[in-house]
């Protein structure tokens, strides 16, 4: 058996096809262009790299992209001022900022001063608190992502037992709700937890989120299960290029999965087409519009 690879590029893709189209007719029924700002603190390799794919597709979906860079060593008052003068911008509908903030600044304080109405990155408390009181909110974009990716193989998730294998703000903890909410029958699993192979084993639909790298089996993978994998690790190559490899065994766990992400190509795309979404939602939200068919 060889499982069906879940092409996270494509569904991305297509994901960010509906929001363009969505965001041209909001654009032209009411005059809204939606706008998402960045906030990046410092320059950390990576997230400058990820911030300008941001603004790349942001561009390319008809919104508006906001970039503001402060110093590696910005005062957090510093980062509070432009988070507020940001809360207060009638253009801008979605704020994210960048993490890992530099060492020094509170990253709870910063993203607790966003409005939760512009909090792209679902990572507010009033917004996890609304999650996981089952009501609507702005959810975090890699669980969304998450579960997009999850309902091309299945369409109803349920019924379905589901394990997630991680237990983060960012991507654990949402997306234990978000099952929920879809109907599924859900274990959180952590670095605790008693045999993770034999509760993994139960499971219709398995999350890796654990950030260590293939941890995850193919003899932990029930025969046909649906495989989910969040996890980014780097592995130092030859020429100094690393590699990227997930948080499972990916050739034994395809072996034995119904479906399976890759690493790359996977969960990764996925995050920023949501990100697009939360933006579209956030800017219809704020007009009193109905939700957009994204």
């Amino acid at each position: 058996m060889t499982a069906r690879i879940i092409d996270g590029k494509l569904i991305a893709e297509q994901v960010r096809g509906r929001v363009a189209e969505e965001a041209a007719r909001v654009a032209r029924d009411h005059g809204l262009t939606p706008g998402l700002a960045v906030v990046l603190v410092g320059h950390d390799p990576a997230s400058e790299v990820y911030v300008r794919s941001k603004a790349k597709q942001t561009r390319a979906a008809g919104m508006t992209s906001f970039e503001h860079r402060l110093p590696a060593d910005a005062a957090e008052r510093d980062v509070l001022a432009q988070v507020d003068q940001l809360n207060r911008d009638p253009a801008v509908h979605g704020i994210l900022v960048q993490l890992p903030l530099p060492k020094g600044l509170d990253s709870q304080r910063v993203i607790a001063a966003i409005d939760p109405a512009k909090d792209v990155d679902g990572l507010h408390p009033f917004n996890a608190g609304r999650l996981a009181s089952g009501f609507d909110a702005l959810t975090p974009c890699t669980p969304l992502g998450c579960i997009m990716l999850t309902k091309t193989v299945h369409a109803d998730l349920t019924g379905l037992n589901a394990i997630v294998i991680g237990r983060s703000n960012l991507v654990g903890r949402p997306l234990l709700q978000l099952l929920l909410n879809e109907n599924a029958t859900v274990t959180i699993a952590h670095s605790r937890t008693r045999d993770l192979p034999a509760l993994c084993r139960q499971a219709d639909l398995v999350y890796a989120a654990v950030g260590r790298r293939e941890m995850v089996r193919g003899d932990w993978i029930k025969p046909g299960a649906t495989v989910i994998d969040v996890g980014i690790n780097r592995i130092p190559g030859e020429g100094g290029k690393d590699r990227l490899v997930g948080d499972v065994a990916f050739a034994e766990a395809a072996a034995v999965a119904g479906a399976i992400t890759p690493v790359p190509g996977g969960v990764g795309p996925m995050t920023v087409a949501c990100l697009l979404v939360n933006t579209l939602r956030a800017a219809c939200a704020s007009r009193g519009l109905p939700p957009p068919a994204v």
